[in-house]
């Protein structure tokens, strides 16, 4: 197959090692956007390649599909990226992975104390929260992720 010709669907699923679904999803939440041939066939760019590879590990990061898509969406859409593109969005993302690292060393330092006393009731335990009063910090495991109680 020339290159002009793009990868068919099949040809990046072996390389990726995703499904077909799997691709056909995430075209369908705007991570990838193929073409069609003359015979309707998706065909998609090398640099597809990349992007899922991209969006896998940045799921693995626990990064949304929409996350992910506002990122890959600064790349270009009409040429393969150059380093210097990805250069761009990794500013961001390693923003929100070093926010993420922050969080989860919290959590763990917390969930330390946590474990050690197993109670539960006492007022200095992260998880412990009276009449629910976290509740007016937003959802969530508020105290571990860094709220203080009043």
């Amino acid at each position: 197959m020339a290159a002009s010709q793009g990868l068919s669907i099949g040809a990046l699923a072996a390389r990726t090692g995703l499904a077909v679904s799997a691709i056909r999803y995430y075209e369908s939440q705007g991570l990838i956007q193929p073409w069609r041939n003359a015979g309707g066939q998706r065909r998609f760019l090398r640099a597809d390649i990349r992007r899922l590879s991209f969006v896998m590990i940045a799921q693995q990061f626990g990064f949304s599909l929409p996350e992910i898509r506002a990122l890959l969406d600064q790349l270009p859409g009409n040429r393969a990226p150059t380093p210097d593109d990805w250069s761009k969005i990794s500013i961001s993302f390693r923003d929100r992975l070093d926010q993420r690292i922050d969080t989860l060393k919290r959590l763990r330092d917390n969930l330390d104390g946590c474990i050690g006393c197993g109670c539960l009731s006492l007022p200095k335990c992260k998880l412990y929260n009276p009449r629910d009063r976290a509740q007016s910090k937003g959802s969530g495991p508020r105290y571990l992720m860094g709220d203080r109680p009043e």
